[in-house]
């Protein structure tokens, strides 16, 4: 019997909300300040290819080409709605926005210096996240990176009394008890660490960064 595809979900669950989610992400989730702290760590060069995987309305996807415009940059995402509005954001600058699934990543083998995620993994079942990790594996260059913003173990007290309200899904229990690391490292990464934290309205946000054996 053929297995069902997943569901897709869009990033505000009902794809009516799509148009707000730029809205939405400034006002809950410090959005400018973790991304720009996100690039950072990315230490991107001349020349390296990036994935945005997940890209939404490609906020980040625009503030990596800026930051390096010799840089190759790819967006990925799943909701065709939301990859309107980026397009429409992206204009005249030279991204390539392509639809498409992060489990099923459409792209050959090291194709890619650099991929980059935000709040992606709290969306996928753990299975869905292991297949993601290794997808991105597989298409990252031996030395490449990935790197990851998302919800993460709380730090503080007020991130523990809202993170309760979401530890009880499927999705995001792995995330909140900070098992990304550790899945990342099944996976096949080394070098994985935890970079920064944030306070934000749905719990603690974690930067991670991990890296493809050379």
């Amino acid at each position: 019997m053929p297995q069902t595809p997943p569901k897709y979900i869009p990033a505000l669950k009902f794809g009516l909300l799509t148009p707000l989610y730029d809205f939405f992400m400034q006002l809950t989730m410090r959005e400018l300040i973790f991304k720009r702290r996100l690039l950072e760590q990315m230490g991107l060069e001349k020349g390296h290819s990036v994935l945005d995987l997940g890209c939404g309305t490609a906020t980040l996807t625009i503030l990596i080409k800026k930051a390096c415009p010799e840089a190759e940059v790819t967006g990925l995402d799943g909701d065709p709605k939301i990859l309107e509005i980026a397009r429409s954001k992206v204009g005249e600058l030279d991204i390539t926005l392509d639809q498409g699934m992060a489990f099923e990543l459409p792209y050959q083998d090291g194709s890619f210096d650099r991929v980059v995620s935000s709040l992606v993994f709290h969306h996928l079942t753990r299975a869905n996240k292991m297949r993601t990790f290794g997808e991105i594996l597989r298409v990252l260059r031996p030395g490449g990176e990935l790197h990851v913003a998302d919800l993460g173990k709380p730090h503080n007290a007020l991130m523990f009394l809202i993170s309760l309200i979401f530890s009880r899904l499927e999705e995001t229990s792995d995330n909140i008890k900070g098992l990304l690391p550790e899945m990342l490292r099944e996976t096949g990464f080394e070098q994985v660490e935890e970079t920064a934290r944030f306070m934000t309205a749905f719990g603690t946000l974690s930067l991670y960064r991990a890296r493809k054996t050379g």
